[in-house]
């Protein structure tokens, strides 16, 4: 067919175009008015226990057919009257129309468009972190539910719990509520009280039977020690420098043996500690007076920070030097006066069960600035001087050694033999007698190793081997050899007090550890971590009122901690404990003027019972499970832990659910919280209170 200007419009692709789509168009519109009309979802199939009994006996209870079968309905008026507002009357006449299929679509009012619902609103969102949008800490947020009055009540509450089987629901840890064990484990420290294994020593001439002999895998601790009959919440700092509540510590031994010599007096329900001692029965704050003026280089929280004191008796040398801006840690062994380190740690004292025998120490080379007996029963030149050659790897290069002892000002024969062979072992030690004055000698070690060097071809006792590690003490032998300085000059270059808090040490770099940027960069960032995480500790969780006293860091780093906490200048000491399945960063840690000391958490602490106020656990879980079992591990925390004390443990969430299950099988009470990266983040908190049991 030919059109205007001779076009053929049947070949026009804009025709055919149209064509296809007028055909489409009349096509759907035909099938879907067929299928509007359609009989095919007439037939529904409901499932309802409250079917009406069918007529079929066989029919399913449950299953029946739509009650609008064979029926039919003009679908825009279902829709219509759906959606439009109609009255009561009105949805009963229709629903009776409809029932009688007579309604028609011509009576059906014209559509009206629904209105839509608009959307609720957004649930409010709880901050659940400690830091905003912007990194910064903040003060709006929530740390989980908290009621003041029920923590309050929470040391006066006693544990009624019967024996159950404590479990996480999904996770699959069902463990058994831990029995108590019997009375007379009380004062039970499992490595200092094997029994069996002293027995077995070849030899207990020197010392050996103070030593750690831990029980064997599968004998170690399984039940909770309990406390003494009428145990009280021990008296806060400072007023437990000068009093404890008998019934906390219920021994009088060392009331009878030492009542003369001004250490301790009983006072109807307390212990009272004078101050005094055996060599300064005047008071240890004129005694400490009189070291200073002796030495004033010394310089007690200036020059020296950190002071080690030997056969400490019941501490009042170390808890009258607190006053002084300096750490003390307190040793003694657990001999015939067997709880005088118990003692020490009742008056919020650092101290220690250790003992000088045939094995190091656990704390590094050059840690003290001074180190210091006072009748402390020891025979220093003893095989060699073996244990003053100790004493030399532990003090700090141009640190003092001070002891005050008979042999010092008494002029008896065998007193003044004694006194020879001591200046003649220093002397071979390079050691300078810098003060002897009334019962107190005052020696100083040198500042590096010429003066070994310069020795006569054979002196005795020798300079230790060049690939000798003196950092390295556990379960090590000691040795009968001078421990060498190192020629850096690392360890007798530190800063005063307090600037050495915060100034990265050089023996940073001595620290054998995987680190891909500099070993200051990591120092710097753990102290800022911890300054920011104590401070809101401090702020949100106020532990300010919870008067913390012994604090124990199981995981201490680089003593980040510990330092955030003389930061928020909370009236407590830290004992800073370096695993040895880690670096071995204790050398830092007392450059920085804190204490600590290592060890291997799968075995006992070397303390008493209920010694800590707090324990502060960081990863330490998720490392120590791949080599003992976690259970074994929070016995020996709850036996540590003082009852009314807590425990703050931040760890992955892959052992998270275990210590929890743990922890309630042992009647703590347990509480997981979020860390300061929020919910999402792969750690958590768990915190734990530890019941105050009433007796």
């Amino acid at each position: 067919m030919m059109g205007l200007g001779n076009v053929d419009l049947s070949k026009s692709s804009s025709f055919l175009k149209i064509s296809v789509l007028l055909f489409v168009s009349i096509v759907c519109f035909y099938l879907g008015t067929q299928w509007s009309k359609s009989d095919v979802y007439q037939q529904l199939l409901f499932f309802s226990s409250h079917q009406n009994p069918s007529s079929d006996p066989n029919s399913h209870s449950s299953v029946g057919l739509s009650p609008n079968f064979n029926k039919s309905f003009n679908l825009p008026s279902l829709i219509n009257d759906t959606a439009s507002s109609t009255t009561a009357p009105q949805q009963q006449q229709q629903q009776e129309e409809r029932q009688d299929g007579s309604v028609a679509s011509s009576s059906v009012p014209p559509p009206v468009e629904p209105q839509p619902t608009p959307p609720p609103p957004p649930p409010v969102v709880k901050r659940m972190g400690v830091v905003d949008e912007n990194g910064v800490m903040a003060d709006d947020f929530e740390v989980g539910e908290f009621d003041s009055e029920v923590v309050d009540n929470w040391e006066a509450s006693g544990s009624n719990e019967t024996q159950e089987m404590q479990t996480v629901p999904g996770r699959g840890f069902k463990i058994d509520n831990f029995a108590s064990c019997p009375e007379s484990m009380r004062e039970y420290i499992p490595c200092l009280d094997n029994v069996e294994a002293i027995k077995r020593l070849k030899s207990t001439e020197k010392g050996e039977r103070f030593e750690r002999h831990c029980p064997e895998n599968g004998t170690g601790l399984n039940c909770l020690v309990p406390a003494p009959l009428g145990y009280r919440q021990p008296i806060p700092w400072p007023q437990s420098r000068d009093e404890v509540w008998f019934s906390n510590v219920p021994h009088a031994r060392l009331v009878e043996d030492k009542g003369g010599q001004n250490w301790i007096t009983i006072d109807k329900d307390k212990f009272k500690f004078p101050g005094g001692g055996t060599q300064f029965i005047h008071g240890a704050d004129k005694y400490l007076d009189q070291i200073e003026k002796m030495v004033p280089e010394i310089a007690f929280g200036k020059n020296t920070r950190v002071v080690l004191d030997v056969g400490c008796g019941v501490a009042s040398f170390g808890a009258y030097l607190f006053s002084k801006d300096t750490l003390t840690l307190s040793v003694a062994p657990k001999d015939v006066h067997e709880n005088q380190i118990q003692f020490a740690l009742e008056r919020g004292v650092p101290a220690m069960v250790a003992a000088f025998a045939t094995r190091r120490l656990l704390y590094p080379s050059q840690a003290f600035e001074m180190i210091h007996c006072s009748r402390c029963r020891i025979n220093w030149t003893r095989d060699d001087g073996i244990l003053l050659l100790e004493v030399n790897r532990m003090l700090r290069a141009g640190g003092y050694f001070a002891w005050a002892a008979q042999p010092v000002y008494k002029h008896e024969a065998a007193l003044e033999e004694q006194w020879e062979e001591m200046v003649n072992l220093t002397t071979s030690l390079c050691w300078q007698l810098v003060k002897r004055e009334g019962y107190i000698a005052i020696w100083q070690k040198p500042l590096n190793n010429s003066c070994y060097l310069s020795r006569e071809e054979g002196a005795s006792p020798p300079l230790c081997e060049p690939d000798d590690d003196p950092d390295k003490v556990w379960y090590v032998d000691l040795k009968a050899c001078i421990t060498r300085l190192p020629e850096e000059g690392f360890g007798g270059n530190i800063s005063q007090w307090p600037a050495r808090l915060q100034n990265p040490p050089d023996r940073l770099q001595t620290i054998q550890m995987d680190a891909y940027i500099s070993r200051k960069e990591l120092f710097k960032a753990e102290s800022k971590y911890w300054s920011e995480i104590v401070s809101g500790f401090v702020r949100v969780l106020k532990w300010r009122k919870f008067k913390l006293r012994n604090v124990l860091d199981m995981r201490a780093g680089f003593g980040g901690f510990a330092a955030a906490l003389i930061e928020q200048k909370l009236d407590c000491w830290v004992l800073n404990v370096v695993p040895v399945s880690g670096p071995n960063t204790l050398p830092v840690i007392y450059d920085r003027g804190l204490i600590g000391v290592m060890h291997d958490w799968c075995e006992p602490f070397d303390t008493y019972p209920r010694t800590y106020d707090l324990l502060h656990a960081s990863g330490l879980f998720s490392v120590e499970r791949k080599r003992c079992n976690v259970s074994t591990i929070m016995l020996e925390m709850d036996r540590i832990l003082r009852p009314g004390g807590r425990i703050y443990i931040r760890d992955s969430l892959a052992v998270m659910d275990e210590l929890e299950a743990v922890g309630k099988a042992m009647g703590w009470r347990v509480t997981i919280r979020d860390t300061s990266e929020g919910p999402h983040a792969s750690y958590r908190i768990m915190v734990v209170d530890k019941r105050l049991l009433q007796t």
